[in-house]
């Protein structure tokens, strides 16, 4: 009995010391990437205000387009406005709650738990809930998960968050300490696994800060969409009042000022 407990031990001891050593290689990798991203400037980004076009796509081909405003203040503060055709929608999210306003029916809706989910989903999948350490508030546990194979020649670094629920996102980053793609999966209407993958491309420098301005979405493998930034600005003055749900359609005609 006392060997057995013995071997328990021991075999507890190395796969505790396997598991610090994984998060320890895990940490560096994360710590390379701010280093790349701008470092402490990156890290102490309180908000980010980001103009440009969000395309659609299917089967390879361009399906509409629209412009954007996309205003964050962290960790959880988001609304994005969407322009088509002179008709306006805002989306809106404060932690978990949220409300959209459909500009064609002229109606604001408060956000259905679906909605509220997918934006919840969103914020794990994200490069800054990732750098920034917003997942460590929740609980969830870092880990390395090897090399992946990334063209001729070359592997990215992937790390891997899985959170109490079971819910898992990795992220893949180049040699130069630089993101590449998150993966993830997601559960659709049938119930039946759906592989969602980002590809992040052209990081420019603003304010010494690396960011990127191509977002590319896959489904199954397949482009569903592009977010091309035009600018983006860090650490302005933003005012609560812009995401308090408004009384009347009215008070959205006009476009946000800054």
């Amino acid at each position: 009995m006392k060997k057995f407990l013995l071997s328990v031990t021991i075999t507890l001891f190395f796969c505790c010391l396997t598991f610090a050593q994984n998060t320890e290689k895990a940490e560096a990798i994360l710590k390379h990437a701010v280093e790349n991203l701008g470092g402490e400037r990156y890290l102490q980004v309180k908000s980010q205000i980001g103009r440009g076009k969000y395309s659609i796509l299917r089967d390879g081909a361009l399906i509409s387009f629209q412009t954007f405003v996309d205003v964050i203040v962290f960790p959880d503060k988001e609304r994005t406005e969407f322009k088509f055709g002179g008709e306006k929608t805002v989306q809106t999210n404060v932690g978990d709650a949220g409300w959209i306003f459909d500009g064609a029916a002229q109606v604001i809706n408060v956000q259905s738990k679906e909605q509220i989910d997918n934006y919840r989903r969103s914020l794990r999948t994200s490069l800054d809930n990732l750098l920034r350490g917003g997942w460590r508030k929740e609980g969830a546990k870092l880990q390395t998960a090897g090399k992946r194979q990334a063209g001729l020649g070359k592997r990215n670094d992937v790390v891997k968050l899985v959170f109490a629920d079971g819910f898992a996102v990795e992220f893949e980053f180049s040699d130069e300490g630089l993101p590449v793609k998150s993966v993830y999966k997601r559960k659709n209407a049938e119930g039946e696994d759906v592989a969602e993958e980002d590809r992040y491309a052209q990081f420019v420098d603003i304010q010494g800060i690396k960011t990127p301005f191509i977002v590319d979405h896959f489904s199954n493998k397949q482009q569903t969409s592009r977010v091309n930034y035009e600018s983006v600005e860090f650490n302005k003055t933003i005012s609560d009042s812009i995401f308090a749900q408004p009384k009347s359609p009215k008070e959205l005609k006009k476009d946000l000022k800054f």
